[in-house]
C-alpha cells in the first residue's frame, strides 16, 4: 500500500483495530507528552514573571526556550500518538521518535544557560 495514500486516509479507516490495551498504553503515552507540555509552559511562564533579575533578557532567555519547547513538545505529541496508532493498526514495527532526545537535550542546554546567567548575575 502506497505510504502517501495511506497518510491521508482517515486512521480509523486503516489497518485493523489493534488490541485496546497497545491502543490505550499509546493514548497515555500522548497524555504524558501534554502534561509535559504543560509543565515545560508553566515553568516559562513562571520563570517570565516570577524571576527576580537585574536584567529583562535574562528572564526572557530562560522563559522563552521553555514555552517554546512546550509548544512545540505539545504539537508534535499528537502526530507521534497518529503516527505509533497507524503502525499498529498496520502490524508494523512501531516508528522511532526525536522528540525524547530533543527535550532531553534541550532542558540541559537551558539548564546550563539558567546556571550560567546566575553565576554571571552575582
Amino acid at each position: 500500500m502506497n505510504k502517501k495514500r495511506t497518510r491521508e486516509q482517515r486512521l480509523t479507516d486503516v489497518g485493523e483495530h489493534p488490541d485496546p490495551r497497545f491502543t490505550m498504553a499509546n493514548e497515555r503515552t500522548f497524555l504524558a507528552w501534554l502534561r509535559t507540555s504543560l509543565a515545560l509552559i508553566a515553568a516559562g511562564l513562571a520563570v517570565a514573571e516570577f524571576l527576580r533579575s537585574s536584567s529583562e533578557l535574562t528572564r526572557l532567555a530562560i522563559a522563552l526556550p521553555l514555552l517554546v519547547l512546550g509548544a512545540l513538545t505539545a504539537f508534535s505529541s499528537f502526530t507521534q500518538w497518529e503516527r505509533k496508532e497507524r503502525a499498529m493498526r498496520l502490524d508494523e514495527p512501531l516508528p522511532p521518535s526525536m522528540l525524547p532526545r530533543i527535550i532531553a537535550f534541550a532542558v540541559g542546554a537551558i539548564a546550563v544557560l539558567a546556571a550560567l546567567l546566575a553565576l554571571l548575575a552575582r
